[in-house]
Formats: C-alpha cells, sequence, structure tokens
C-alpha cells in the first residue's frame, strides 16, 4: 500500500480477552512526559530497522513493530495481529507519525510492564473506559478514543476480531473552532472541546 507523504511509520496493537462480564481491552498509562505523556493508550510504537525486511508492506513492518513493541512494554507474547486501521495525523501535530493499529487476542494477559515506558496498566471493558474518560479520569487521545467506540458494541473478543474487514484509513483533519478541536476523518467528526467529547458519524446524519 502507498502513500503520499512520507512520515515515520508505528504499529500499535489493541489486545482482547474475554472478561467475566464482557470483552476487554488492554491500556497502559505513559509516563508524563513525551508525546503521549500521561495519556493512556495501547502497547506499540515506531517501527524500528529491525522490524523492516526487504520487499515487505508498510503494514507488515508495521505488525512487527507492533509485536515486538508490545513484548517491550508489557511483557506480553502476541501473535496473528490484524490490521484494523491507519491513523494519518493531522498537519499541525507537533510529531508527525503514521499509525497502523492491529487487533489480537490473549489468553491470560499477565503484564510485565516496562518500568521507564509504562506507569500503570488496566485490563478494561471499552464502554468503562470511555466512561472513565467523560469523567477526566482518563486521558485518551483521539485515534484511541475511536477505537475504544469501536469495541464497546461487542460481546466478546471473537465477535471483534468476525468483525474486521479491511483496514480502515483516517485520514485527521483538525479544525479549531470556539468549542475547541474538531477532528474530522470525512464526515465523521469528534468534538472535544468539552467532556464527554461527541463523535458525529455521516451515516448517522
Amino acid at each position: 500500500m502507498s502513500h503520499s507523504d512520507d512520515l515515520p511509520v508505528a504499529g500499535t496493537a489493541v489486545l482482547l480477552r474475554d472478561g467475566s462480564d464482557g470483552v476487554e481491552v488492554l491500556l497502559m498509562r505513559r509516563p508524563a512526559r513525551g508525546s503521549f505523556a500521561d495519556a493512556w493508550v495501547f502497547p506499540g510504537g515506531r517501527v524500528e530497522d529491525i522490524d523492516r525486511l526487504q520487499g515487505a508492506a508498510e503494514v507488515d513492518d508495521a505488525r512487527r513493530g507492533a509485536i515486538r513493541e508490545t513484548f517491550e512494554e508489557v511483557g506480553i507474547a502476541v501473535s496473528g495481529l490484524v490490521p484494523i486501521s491507519c491513523w494519518h495525523p493531522p498537519a499541525e501535530a507537533p510529531t508527525r507519525i503514521r499509525t497502523w493499529f492491529f487487533v489480537g487476542t490473549v489468553q491470560d494477559g499477565e503484564i510485565l510492564a516496562a518500568a521507564d515506558e509504562v506507569v500503570d496498566t488496566v485490563w478494561i471493558r471499552a464502554d468503562r473506559a470511555l466512561a472513565r474518560h467523560a469523567t477526566g479520569e482518563l486521558t485518551l487521545f483521539p485515534p484511541t478514543w475511536v477505537t475504544l467506540q469501536g469495541i464497546r458494541a461487542f460481546d466478546s473478543a471473537d465477535a471483534v476480531l468476525a468483525s474486521v474487514d479491511e483496514p480502515r484509513m483516517y485520514r485527521t483533519r483538525m479544525t479549531a473552532t470556539s468549542e475547541g478541536p474538531v477532528f474530522s476523518w470525512g464526515e465523521d467528526r469528534l468534538e472535544t472541546g468539552a467532556l464527554p467529547w461527541r463523535f458525529i458519524r455521516a451515516e448517522a446524519g
């Protein structure tokens, strides 16, 4: 898959497991520094030379990066990750990285967090993570928020995987408004000026 902009690439792993009352996703909190300071994110990071194979597609390099970063950050070995989305950053982003999101399942979910990269971790249902964000308890970035919004409708990890078709391309536009920043992807938009955030899908009118 080709891209018109030559940006660094990253891979992110959206890890799922079936909890006692529904499907859970792994979130980890970044330290209070860097481009995602104090935010709750999925494991992942930039693609490095070790992840690249000559002649391989970008998505496959990103998958290898996501697998490596997941093991380095939370000690979970994953395989069979399926691409679900690719996020192109807005022009205004201070650090511009094109990030592929992959979804996969784990069985036990035992975590060995890297102390220098991970402050805290939690297995949590998507709707509960969004509710905690709505009260200001969790800091999320738009790609994480939108991904959780998509997961919340499913009652099992297998159902999430079964729903995956072609990965969706999110080419992000950011608009400053009097009510705060609005992020747009095609006709869909996310209003982030106040909590709770408001997501308007084109098909919903």
